[in-house]
């Protein structure tokens, strides 16, 4: 098991915006394709920063899961685009961990 933090640049000033799009529609979306989101976060020293993480079994689910999500015909019409307006792409940083033996998430 690993799961992806994923850390985020908003478009300067749109952060609350963001995080109702990720909480309304992002996040419930890629769970309803089979994502186990673990957690949402906004940065409190960084008035545009977002950190999200998502849980995944192996490699085999996580490009499983990838394929379900980014190639649906939804996610490419719509979301997005619209993730795309808001996301700074060159400042996105995915960090892949695994929990220690005693963690708490594992």
């Amino acid at each position: 098991m690993f799961y992806e933090i994923r850390r985020y640049q908003i478009q300067p000033g749109r952060r609350d915006e963001w995080v109702r799009y990720m909480e309304d529609t992002v996040i419930p979306f890629q769970v309803e394709k089979g994502m186990s989101v673990t957690a949402s976060f906004v940065d409190e020293e960084d008035p545009d920063g977002y950190v999200w993480i998502r849980r995944f079994e192996d490699e085999q689910e996580r490009t499983a899961l990838y394929a379900n999500v980014y190639q649906s015909d939804r996610w490419r019409d719509e979301l997005d685009p619209k993730v795309k307006s808001f996301v700074l792409a060159d400042q996105i940083k995915v960090t892949r961990v695994v929990p220690t033996s005693k963690s708490a998430l594992r």
